[in-house]
This record gives C-alpha cells, sequence and structure tokens, in this order.
C-alpha cells in the first residue's frame, strides 16, 4: 500500500470529493462510501446516513471522484487488479485508509478517516492500567476486536504514550501507514508495506538489525509473522500488534492453530513466557449520540500463564472474571456498567456481548 501525498503533481483532488473530506471532519464522520445508485454516505456514530442534499452517484461520477487521488500509476494498478488499497493524506487536516474496488462491474470506494493528532488514554476512555504496559522493557501486548472498533486509535495512544516518556527506537510496520507520529523523545521510524517494505514479515525480521527497542506492526495475518513477533519479544523488544478476534481467549486459540500440530507446544510455552496481555475494544452506539468503549482486558498473571503452557485456553474467561483486583475487566461486566449508567440501550449491550445469557444475570 502507498500514501499519496496532495503536493504529488499528477494528483489533483475534485472539488466534490474535497468537500466531502471536509464534511467528514466536521461531523466527526469515521467513514466516507461512495457506491453506485446512492449519494455519498457517512458513517456517523455506527450508522450509514445520506449526505442530506447531495445528488445520486452514478459509475462515472465515483470513478472520477476515486481517481483524482490517484497517479496514472495507481490508475493503472487499480484496472488491473480491480482493487486497491492505499492511505491520503489530505492537506494538514486528515488522514485517509482508502480501499477503492469493482461491484458489479462498477467501481465504489470506503475512505477511513484517521485523525491527524493522536489521541490518550484517557480521551479514548481506555483503562488507565494500559499505561503500565507501556513502561516495561520486552513482551508483546496485543489489541483486538472488530473491524472499525478503534484497534488502531488504541494502539497509537500506547505508542504516544512510550513517545512521551521514554527515550527508545520505535519501529511501526504497517499497511498502510495510518496515525504519522511527531517524534519527541523516542526516534520512530514508520515502514509502509509495499512502499518501504516487502512484507510484515521481512519487516519484522529486518528490525533485529536496527538496533529498534519497541515495535509495533499494524497486524499479525500469518504463522510466520506471529513467530518471528513473538521471538522478538523473547530476545528483548517491546512489540505492539493487533488482530480481528473478538476475545482474549479465542485470541490465544487463534494464535496457537494458526501453527501446525507439532509446532503448537513451543508456540503455547513461547506465548505463556512473552505475552502481557490483550485489549478487546468495541464501539457501541451511545445514548443521545456518538460512539462508548466497551472492553475486554487480560493481564497476563502466573494463572494466565499456566493456562496457556497447559492448553487450557477456555478457562480464561473465568480469570479474567474473578482478576478485577489486578485490572482485568470482562467485556459483560463492562457492557453492564454502561448500560447500569444509562449510557448505553440493553438491546445494544446484547447485541456486542460474547454472552449475552450471562449479561442478562448481571444485570
Amino acid at each position: 500500500m502507498n500514501d499519496i501525498e496532495t503536493k504529488t503533481e499528477e494528483i489533483k483532488l475534485h472539488p466534490r470529493l474535497k468537500g466531502l473530506f471536509d464534511l467528514a471532519i466536521k461531523e466527526d464522520a469515521t467513514d466516507i462510501h461512495l457506491s453506485f445508485g446512492n449519494p455519498p454516505i457517512l458513517r456517523k456514530s455506527g450508522s450509514l446516513m445520506p449526505v442530506e442534499g447531495d445528488k445520486i452517484l452514478n459509475d462515472e461520477e465515483i470513478k472520477a471522484l476515486a481517481f483524482s487521488i490517484l497517479t496514472s500509476q495507481f490508475q493503472e494498478k487499480f484496472l488491473a487488479y480491480k482493487d486497491l488499497d492505499l492511505s491520503y493524506a489530505y492537506e494538514n487536516k486528515a488522514r485517509f485508509r482508502v480501499s477503492i474496488y469493482q461491484q458489479t462491474g462498477k467501481v465504489s470506494a470506503a475512505f477511513r478517516l484517521i485523525p491527524t493528532k493522536v489521541r490518550t488514554i484517557e480521551e479514548l476512555d481506555l483503562p488507565p492500567i494500559l499505561r503500565e504496559f507501556t513502561k516495561v522493557s520486552q513482551g508483546f501486548f496485543l489489541v483486538v476486536g472488530p473491524s472499525g472498533h478503534g484497534k488502531s486509535a488504541a494502539l497509537a495512544s500506547m505508542i504516544e504514550d512510550i513517545n512521551e516518556k521514554r527515550r527508545d527506537h520505535i519501529i511501526t510496520i504497517e499497511d498502510p501507514i495510518e496515525y504519522l507520529y511527531e517524534q519527541k523523545n523516542c526516534i520512530i521510524d514508520q515502514r509502509e508495506v509495499g512502499t518501504d517494505v516487502q512484507d510484515f514479515h521481512r519487516g519484522l525480521r529486518a528490525m533485529f538489525r536496527e538496533d529498534a527497542d519497541v515495535v509495533m506492526i499494524g497486524e499479525m495475518r500469518d504463522p510466520e509473522t506471529i513467530s518471528t513477533a513473538i521471538t522478538a519479544a523473547e530476545t528483548g523488544h517491546l512489540l505492539f500488534s493487533t488482530l480481528h478476534t473478538n476475545t482474549a481467549a479465542q485470541t490465544i486459540d487463534r494464535i496457537i492453530d494458526s501453527f501446525p500440530p507439532h509446532q503448537q507446544g513451543q508456540i503455547k510455552m513461547q506465548m505463556a513466557n512473552t505475552m502481557l496481555g490483550i485489549l478487546s475494544r468495541r464501539l457501541l452506539p451511545k445514548k443521545g449520540g456518538g460512539v462508548i468503549n466497551a472492553v475486554e482486558l487480560l493481564i497476563a498473571n502466573s494463572a494466565v500463564r499456566n493456562l496457556i503452557r497447559e492448553g487450557k485456553v477456555h478457562q480464561i474467561d473465568m480469570v479474567i472474571e474473578t482478576g478485577q483486583e489486578e485490572g482485568m475487566i470482562s467485556l459483560n461486566r463492562s457492557l453492564a456498567d454502561l448500560v447500569r449508567k444509562d449510557l448505553i440501550t440493553y438491546e445494544n449491550a446484547e447485541i456486542y456481548s460474547t454472552n449475552p445469557q450471562e449479561l442478562r444475570m448481571m444485570i
């Protein structure tokens, strides 16, 4: 994926798309959708809303809007492969993660808004105990959850905390680069897959020679990357990454199951020795508008490490539920608290719960 700067000579942003970018920023929207037969649509507070007063788009109009951020080289790439992912820097106002794709022979596009400012742990209403994971020298910490529920923002807040308080070399490997960090007390090198490095695995292997202290991998997609990441955590690096899983227990199972049976025993041992914790995040519609945070937080204490070693991952939910004094948070308890505070509806809590029956008992 590639970052396209607005100053590139070949690119001339379409005025209508510029207006949509400005509107999305003003309205605090998370996404813009351009789809044949619909007007431009914004996602606000988790819901899709047509842009009021805007006209229905045809295929040529969508193509003109989407192609206005592409060089001729990337236009040709899209026409050859029928889909294209990239990041786009819009003036000094925001960045967009862009996906342009073909459906039923017509062009569609989705733009995810990435704010220019990295929000803090407090501003994201994340558990303050997350700061403890930014202070350690080695191990790995994962942020998980469905797509579009703020994994990248949570990860960025932790990297920024390190940037402000430590004097380290931070390397990020991303696809594409989302948040741009201003170097404060740390050296931060951001590498984009496809532009600066061939793939996640190669970038991760290279960081062993680049004197890195902290490494952030945008996503752990394959066994090679996962294995190298865990090895990095074993060899004195602090590593952060994401996975598209729903819970801490499911995340551990997913990692183990991605390896063939004869390697799973070794991976269990390595994970038990290096894991620091797992944050699972959800963004729910808030009463009165906007979204609000619900989380599950696993802290890898001795009980959790033993369960991973022994292959008893199904018991981890019980450890989270009984580990409140250590700072652990179960998703159902987080949802139940939001319902009791009248911040979300019970119906929405039930939709996002991984165990609705337990949630009903709690409430």
